[in-house]
């Protein structure tokens, strides 16, 4: 690599003798020179970008924009690092022992099931990991960058050295970035610098002698860091591993990921299990060698149950259902950033939800313009297209030929940063609907006739933007402010208003004529934005009000229906006013006779005790800013309530961070907002959010579903032989075989209960206490039953068989496959803890079908496949004794849908149920 000798802090890199430099440049040393020497550098165009030839070069030297993840380990190791667990290093002992003792069968045996459970292990480790892989690779960084002269919206891992991006609110910093044009913009550097306060960036050169650490480069912007308000331009300096976030990440590579509330408790499960099956399989090899059998066996036959018994698997395809849950989730247009959400879903019962984009459409179309001077115009079309007309008194008016229309059309295009490209919106779609209405007068040109030389961008908090500008052709004459936003926010600007082109003073009595005017357009369900001009705020003239309207989505009433019905309490919270949150309220079926709202305002004057009374009754908070959300939030959680929230300004990410389950808009939100979710929505739908409650319920079902698959096995084992050992019988397995048992219990049969098709009635169930146990009552019946079904079944068995007092291969053959039928059955009917299997359909499961089909198979060629007898001790049993087998073990099956049937019949007794509503 060759050092510029001219310029410290930079270096060259040539590929080839007659191939241009490719710049690098420091952070540190593009805060100190002046933005056109950086760009020089770094041949970088500030205005028109690099070109794409340029880009596939500098990438080729460069890379991606991105981490290099640290490589994992081998595959073989990772096989080899099974091989350490214990239970396993013990049952090679015992291998080993039966080598010296020249029983070689024995040791063959043991030999091949520790390589067949070591490497059903290894697979559900290797299908967690790279779950978990597909779950961090769901929400890509994106960007806006200027390529060839245009505004691209790309992944930030394109990105090179040179390029040039734009910075606006809500944004995500892309990449190192020399600032070179700034409005108002503040950066939040606190994931960067531990700051918590913004910092505010300018594009000055920053002085040698006061360049120290990050926090002092006022004229970059660090890649990782938030866009908290305002907008700039920047040119890349850094990227990937060369950013100053590089040391950051390779510190977070590090950090595991800290466990689900879920995987813990089966965690504490597995080790209380396990310490109960130690003491009991330490009984058993006790009883068994003071009855005088060989201690070898009995080592061997111990170590394999406590493999068998404890079940190691259950974190492990915890894990998994989760993770390919969350996977399943995607396919319904819901990505859950963190796994412990996936339980949190099915415990929600009340969802705050925005209005705008979310439970409508937002798709802004301006209907009705209603002028200061008291006319009425209607507008047609629909998008954000040139097509339709402004008609007044059947007159379709273009250009300048109304003057109080044209007036309030230019104040809706010059305040405003919305662009519309063959027919695509880029920006905000209140901004797009007003460009729209310009398109179709004919006066969409006129945003390029004015010079902008101050900007007050729009804030949730004050509801209003006014831009100061200068006409082009007029530039030695007074500038005029342009401003637009909510009706009682613009009027409060206002000290006169437009009269037939007159300019006539603001009277209380045409104030509240506008306030009417403004109710009536909310009332049919408009969004109402009002417009104004003059030399100054707080002299601005009145110019009228254009109403937009926004309609519900499809499929959301029913969505919200059905989760109402479910015992899910849905409130509204909007910037809107009442009267327009109110119908579209209304016609959602979230308000009705007797629901009460509250404003922003009412809101501000509560405290959270008194909030905490009334918010339960609140359909409806209107007028309402992001800082509320917060107060509605705690308001709720202090009566107990699993709020979910929805948002998308870079505002509600406070709130999003408190809520149970912060959902985060996907197109529309900003990197901020997403950044601080839960759960972000991909087309910002709350048909969504009932679909991933729906999911989260189903997962959590299957989850269920296999640990009473895998207790119930566990149980029957150790209790099946515990009672042998008691009863002096001989051992009714053999090592082998309770290994081969373990390998069912772990392996693809219980792996397939966790995708299980989610049920379509689990959306009707109440939400779930998040203080109950994954272990019900109704759970822990379930389990005990069918281990004790599957234990006496097969303990019949071994007791029939044995009746001549010898124990020959036969014996064990028709006890451990009555066990593995039991097992079988027990799978099938573990399926649904309430519903029939014939209910949910005998082969809806398709991985479920194959699994049992290719486990009854295994067992098969065990018992009939010369090489697998030697290894299990087993003979050929014939078609009568399968039949018997069949018919005994299906029992396990009849008894669990008897119990289910008298559960439901229980259920079908009304019972007063307790809603959040009681609360």
């Amino acid at each position: 690599m060759l050092r510029s000798a001219g310029i410290p802090g930079s270096e060259e890199v040539y590929h080839g003798e007659n191939e241009i430099m490719i710049p690098v440049l420091s952070s540190r040393r593009a805060s100190e020179l002046p933005v056109d020497e950086v760009a020089s550098i770094l041949q970088g165009d500030l205005h028109n970008g690099l070109k794409n030839c340029e880009i596939s070069r500098r990438r080729t030297y460069h890379g991606w924009n991105e981490f290099e993840i640290n490589e994992d380990e081998p595959l073989w190791k990772k096989y080899i690092s099974q091989f350490k667990n214990p239970l396993i290093i013990l049952l090679l002992a015992s291998a080993v022992i039966s080598v010296i003792m020249q029983q070689l069968d024995d040791a063959v045996s043991i030999t091949v099931a520790i390589i067949i459970v070591v490497t059903v292990a290894f697979v559900q480790e290797y299908r967690s990991e790279k779950s978990l892989e597909e779950l961090s690779k769901l929400v890509p960084p994106e960007c806006h960058c200027v390529r060839e002269g245009r505004v691209e919206h790309l992944l930030a891992r394109e990105l090179v050295p040179g390029d040039t991006v734009c910075l606006t609110v809500g944004d995500k910093v892309p990449a190192d970035l020399r600032l070179f044009e700034v409005v108002d913009i503040s950066i939040d550097e606190s994931s960067l610098t531990g700051e918590t306060s913004p910092c505010s960036k300018s594009t000055s050169p920053q002085p040698t002698s006061t360049n120290g650490d990050l926090t002092s480069r006022n004229n970059i912007a660090f890649m990782g860091t938030l866009v908290r308000c305002g907008r700039a331009k920047g040119i890349v300096v850094g990227t990937g591993e060369n950013s100053e976030f590089g040391e950051v990440f390779k510190m977070m590579q590090a950090e595991e990921a800290p466990k689900t509330p879920l995987q813990k408790s089966m965690d504490l499960l597995g080790k209380q299990l396990s310490l109960y099956s130690f003491g009991i399989i330490g009984v058993i090899m006790l009883v068994g060698w003071l009855q005088g059998k060989r201690i070898l066996d009995m080592f061997t036959i111990g170590v394999s149950l406590a493999v068998a018994a404890i079940p190691e698997g259950l974190p492990i395809v915890v894990t998994v259902t989760l993770a390919l849950g969350v996977m399943r989730m995607v396919k319904k247009r819901a990505i859950v950033k963190k796994l412990p959400i996936v339980e949190t879903l099915g415990c929600c019962n009340v969802i705050c939800s925005d209005k705008t984009g979310t439970l409508t459409k937002n798709e802004m179309t301006v209907t009705h313009i209603y002028t200061s001077d008291g006319q009425h115009a209607e507008v047609t079309g629909v998008g954000y297209n040139r097509h339709g007309e402004v008609v007044m008194d059947g007159e379709v008016i273009h250009g300048f030929s109304k003057s109080s229309i044209s007036k309030i059309v230019e104040v809706g295009c010059v305040c405003n940063d919305a662009v519309i490209r063959i027919d695509a919106l880029m920006g905000q779609p209140t901004e797009g609907a007003l460009i729209a209405l310009a398109m179709k007068m004919g006066l969409e040109g006129l945003q390029q006739d004015y010079i902008r030389r101050a900007e007050y961008p729009f804030t949730s908090e004050q509801k209003w933007m006014a831009v100061k500008c200068v006409h082009k052709t007029q530039q030695d004459k007074a500038e005029i402010y342009f401003m637009k936003g909510a009706h009682e926010q613009v009027i409060r600007f206002c000290s006169s208003y437009s009269s037939h082109s007159q300019t006539l003073p603001l009277t209380q009595q045409q104030k509240e004529l506008y306030q009417q005017e403004e109710t009536y357009m909310g009332t049919a369900g408009l969004r109402v934005l009002a417009l104004a001009s003059g030399p100054e705020l707080g002299q601005l003239t009145f110019l009228g009000l254009v109403g937009m309207i926004d309609p519900p989505k499809s499929g959301v009433k029913e969505a919200v229906a059905t989760l109402i019905n479910a015992g899910v309490v849905i409130k509204m919270v909007t910037g809107d006013s009442q009267e327009t949150a109110v119908a579209i309220a209304t016609r959602l079926g979230l308000y009705s006779k007797g629901s009460q709202t509250l404003s922003g305002e009412e809101l501000d004057s509560l405290d959270i005790q008194k909030l905490s009374q009334i918010a339960p009754k609140i359909a409806v908070f209107y007028r309402s800013s992001p800082r509320h959300k917060l107060k509605i939030i705690k308001s709720l959680q202090n009566n107990g309530a699993v709020v979910a929230m929805t948002g998308d300004g870079v505002n509600d990410a406070v709130a999003l961070k408190a809520a149970d389950i912060g959902v985060a808009m996907g197109q529309t939100g900003t990197d901020v907002c997403k950044e601080a979710a839960d759960m972000i929505l991909v087309d910002d739908d709350f048909k969504t959010i009932m679909s991933a409650i729906e999911e989260g319920k189903g997962i959590y079902n299957n989850i269920k579903n296999f640990v009473r698959f895998q207790l119930s096995t566990s149980i029957a084992a150790l209790t099946l032989i515990s009672l042998a050992t008691l009863m002096n019988f001989p051992n009714p397995l053999n090592a082998m075989q309770i290994l081969w048992i373990n390998i069912i219990m772990d392996g693809p049969p219980a792996q397939s209960l966790g995708v299980e098709p989610v049920d379509k009635d689990v959306i009707r169930q109440p939400p779930r206490n998040v203080k109950d146990s994954i272990l019900t009552r109704s759970l822990i019946v379930k389990i005990l039953v069918s281990s004790l079904t599957i234990v006496s079944g097969t303990l019949f068995v071994f007791w029939r068989e044995l009746q001549d007092n010898v124990i020959t291969p036969r014996d064990t053959t028709m006890t451990f496959t009555c066990f593995v039928f039991f097992d079988m059955f027990n799978a099938w009917s573990s399926r649904s803890q309430t519903k029939s299997v014939f209910e949910i359909g005998l082969c809806s499961n398709v991985m479920f079908c194959y699994a049992v089909l290719g486990s009854i198979m295994g067992q098969l060629l065990v018992i009939y496949f010369p090489p697998l007898q030697r290894v299990f001790q087993t003979e050929s049993l014939s078609v009568l004794d399968l039949l018997f087998l069949v018919g005994l073990t299906s029992s396990v099956c009849i008894v669990s849908e008897i119990m289910k049937s008298l559960e439901r019949r229980k259920e079908k007794i009304p019972k007063q149920s307790k809603s959040f509503l009681d609360v």
